[in-house]
């Protein structure tokens, strides 16, 4: 009885083509907001201060959980808007997230590039020369690698205009082969270290140690201050808030309904005046542009340090395929939902099977854990195609309907 239009009145024409049909749908949304940025970084502050909670357990749960879910769903989003709003199929996904890494990484380290000459005993003296000034502003250096990332998209999406479903697919995965061999080949993108790896040097915001630590003196004596789990926290939590209403209205106006023709129908697209190329390109952009700011955030908020190949190899771009597909193709909100789904799977089968191993008295390692994480992923995503194609963000909408008819079965 509480969720339905009754009593709520429209205005104007733009009232009624708002993002929120329904007031309590805005109420909702203002309520996910207000846990995750007040009522989380709190709570866990309270928690630890009371002995509730130890303060590595809070750290991994900002670490280990809420920022790779983050990270995750900033993926899922750019794959959603080029899958599922585009109907162009992308199995490169974790390669654009290595390009935003690995941008984010030279940017922050000047551009670097080598140069040798001979001191004076003759032999050669290898040397880095910065390009330009290093940057260490975090979320600037997410929004390079955003663009760069989209420049990079563009150029792997021309082949789009010719070739599309499971030969588009092909294409991306050359694409995906292509930039991992990069990453690991290229020695001017990981600043010539012979194991290949970059780490993000020390980045500050607001004077916030965001990276690294920073050795201050305090009466005296030297005091060195670590990034705080919950500064890193709130700084991705931002981001994907933002660009994720700026998805949510790009997907509702001219844009988005051009993406929608292509999808659907390109040949008929095209007859009502939608250039396929232009269209198309620009989603492989904007996709690209979220994708190399979810691969920044991981380098430069999740892990800090990485390699390339082994951090978006294959495996990656179909679990972010995966979220998307579970999640709902062609949904913003599936897009978190999917992220979520495949985070919290894995840990959640990493603590239930080996305690229902202990009791049935069968040992469960982690090669079995990881097994089965397999097998339920390909399930669920036999299960979903089949009897639910567009995932979780059709379940949710499902039970909306149901909600706004109770308790009235129609």
């Amino acid at each position: 009885m509480f969720y339905r239009e009754a009593g709520q009145f429209y205005t104007s024409y733009a009232k009624d083509q708002g993002i929120f049909q329904l007031r309590q749908d805005k109420y909702g949304l203002w309520g996910i907001l207000f846990i995750a940025f007040v009522v989380v970084p709190v709570g866990l502050y309270l928690m630890v201060q009371g002995g509730l909670m130890a303060a590595s357990t809070k750290d991994y749960l900002y670490n280990s959980i809420f920022l790779l879910l983050l990270v995750n769903s900033m993926a899922a989003l750019g794959l959603n808007i080029l899958t599922g709003y585009c109907g162009q199929i992308s199995l490169g996904t974790a390669a654009f997230m290595g390009v935003g890494a690995f941008t984010a990484f030279k940017f922050s380290t000047g551009l670097n590039y080598r140069i040798q000459k001979e001191d004076e005993a003759g032999e050669l003296v290898s040397q880095l020369i910065p390009l330009l000034p290093p940057i260490d502003n975090p979320i600037l250096l997410v929004l390079i690698a955003g663009f760069v990332t989209a420049i990079v998209g563009v150029i792997f999406g021309l082949p789009s205009l010719r070739i599309k479903g499971f030969y588009l697919a092909v294409a991306t995965l050359a694409a995906q082969f292509f930039l991992v061999w990069c990453f690991s080949r290229v020695e001017w993108l990981y600043d010539y270290v012979s194991s290949s790896t970059i780490q993000i040097p020390p980045l500050k915001l607001f004077g916030l140690v965001v990276t690294g630590s920073e050795t201050v003196m305090r009466n005296g004596q030297e005091v060195t201050i670590y990034p705080a789990a919950e500064t890193k926290y709130l700084i991705c939590l931002s981001l994907v808030v933002f660009f994720a209403f700026v998805a949510k209205n790009m997907v509702r106006g001219r844009i988005g309904r051009a993406w929608m023709a292509i999808r659907d129908m390109d040949i008929a697209a095209q007859l009502i005046g939608i250039r396929p190329l232009a269209t198309k390109l620009l989603a492989f952009a904007v996709s690209s542009f979220f994708c190399g700011m979810a691969g920044a955030m991981s380098l430069i908020f999740y892990l800090g340090a990485l390699e390339g190949a082994e951090a978006f190899n294959i495996n990656e771009s179909f679990s972010v395929l995966f979220m998307v597909i579970i999640g709902g193709l062609g949904s913003i909100t599936g897009s978190f939902l999917g992220a979520a789904f495949i985070t919290l799977i894995p840990i959640f089968l990493v603590v239930f099977l080996p305690w229902l191993g202990g009791q049935v008295g069968v040992p469960v390692d982690a090669a079995v854990v990881e097994h089965f994480q397999f097998m339920i992923f390909g399930a669920l995503i036999i299960v979903f195609l089949i009897m639910e194609p567009l995932g979780l963000a059709r379940l949710w909408q499902i039970g909306k309907e149901k909600l706004r008819q109770w308790p009235f079965p129609y």
